[in-house]
């Protein structure tokens, strides 16, 4: 198996053009936003995004025949890492989540008229979307234990159940909501189903909007009474919800470590940056062994996680087993994030922990990342366990470890 991480010309010429449009587009515009100015927040909004689709910088993940760009995996890995040094990159080029999840969901699993509706919507920036899975009654890792239930009347289902943490249910125009609709299937994880729901609707309660620490951000708080929802509005099979939602959940989770990668890059950046003005106790921080140690940690986990997100799109790509690479690219991307950040907003000192530079804003948010799509520990099983199958299977635990020529 060859791997070459040599990029195109083309591709070349994108990643300069995104970093780029980035740098000198939306950067610029973020630092002039104010969320009490709705007006003109939201004017500025579009109008990065009117540019970026006449840059050609629409939908990079999505086909072509759907006005995207048609990137692969590994392809956007080198949008994502340039679209994520900035806070609103991703949803200005329309590849942000959950709506970047969900679009590849109706593009597999829905029906001609349900992506003439919501694929077309998403893929325009028309329609904004939610994924509510997660309940706050059960493990949210663990979906084939979801409570919220479904059953048929006439030519619909009634849904009855309790979702939180639904990112973007606020301003979503529709859910993909999974529902229990199976009571006693051959497999536990056949008893879910996944249903398209249009938002406003009766039935669908929105309480509230979770406050976390670093504020409230659009995770919701929702409770189903009695929707109504038509049969045509199943997206794949009845019973097919749990696969479905980990059929969306590989590239989601991947993408997310593209992201991820991002922030950690411009962490080192800001790190390497302020060692190399600081002056103290007699030399600059960067003359300093412990600031060297921490930029060199920094600098080889960033490389591990560049490695591993590329390899488990290759894999994605090539249409084989990615199972174990992007749990493990999950994993370990998320915590890096997390130790990279830390580092560098300990070279800054208190500056850094302060809110004169995105440091602060960038850990609040990177300590959701180490649960999100995934506890640790839940990834941390399912690859031993996958390690251990692989060496009763083979009596080696190569596979498991990438499956590499070495």
């Amino acid at each position: 198996m060859a791997i070459d991480f040599t990029l195109s010309p083309e591709l070349v010429e994108l990643q300069e053009r995104v970093g780029a449009f980035i740098d000198e587009v939306v950067i610029p515009a973020e630092e002039t936003l104010d969320e009490n100015e709705r007006e003109a927040y939201i004017e500025t909004l579009l109008s990065m995004r009117k540019q970026a689709f006449d840059a050609g910088l629409w939908c990079p993940h999505m086909p072509t025949e759907w006005g995207g760009m048609g990137l692969s995996h590994a392809e956007m890995a080198m949008v994502q890492s340039e679209a994520a040094k900035s806070y609103y990159g991703p949803w200005v080029l329309n590849c942000q989540a959950p709506d970047e999840g969900n679009m590849h969901t109706l593009l597999h699993w829905g029906t001609e008229e349900q992506n003439a509706k919501y694929l077309k919507g998403l893929v325009s920036g028309r329609m904004r979307s939610c994924f509510a899975m997660t309940e706050p009654e059960v493990a949210g890792s663990d979906p084939t234990l979801i409570q919220t239930n479904g059953y048929e009347d006439g030519d619909e289902w009634v849904i009855n159940g309790h979702k939180w943490f639904i990112s973007q249910a606020r301003r979503a125009d529709f859910a993909i909501l999974i529902a229990r609709t199976e009571d006693d299937p051959d497999l536990p994880q056949a008893a879910n189903t996944a249903f398209l729901v249009d938002l406003p609707t009766e039935g669908w309660n929105d309480v509230r909007e979770v406050e976390t620490m670093h504020g409230g951000t659009g995770h919701s708080e929702i409770v189903i009474e009695d929707l109504r929802v038509h049969k045509d509005q199943m997206l794949g099979g009845r019973g097919q919800g749990h696969l479905l939602g980990q059929a969306r959940l590989g590239p989601a989770r991947l993408a997310h470590c593209m992201r991820w990668i991002a922030q950690a890059e411009t962490a080192l950046d800001m790190m390497v940056a302020r060692s190399l003005d600081r002056y103290s106790h007699g030399s600059l921080l960067a003359e300093k062994q412990g600031i060297q140690w921490m930029i060199a940690d920094s600098a080889m986990e960033l490389y591990q996680c560049k490695l591993m997100v590329l390899h488990a799109a290759y894999k994605i790509d090539n249409g084989l087993d990615f199972k174990s690479e992007v749990s493990m690219a999950k994993h370990f991307v998320a915590n890096a994030l997390n130790r990279i950040i830390d580092r560098s907003i300990q070279v800054h000192g208190a500056l850094g922990y302060s809110t004169d530079t995105p440091l602060a804003h960038m850990y609040q948010h990177a300590r959701w990342a180490r649960f999100a799509d995934g506890a640790d520990e839940v990834h941390q099983m399912r690859i031993a366990q996958r390690t251990i199958a692989a060496y009763k299977d083979t009596g080696t635990t190569k596979v498991a470890t990438g499956d590499l020529p070495l």
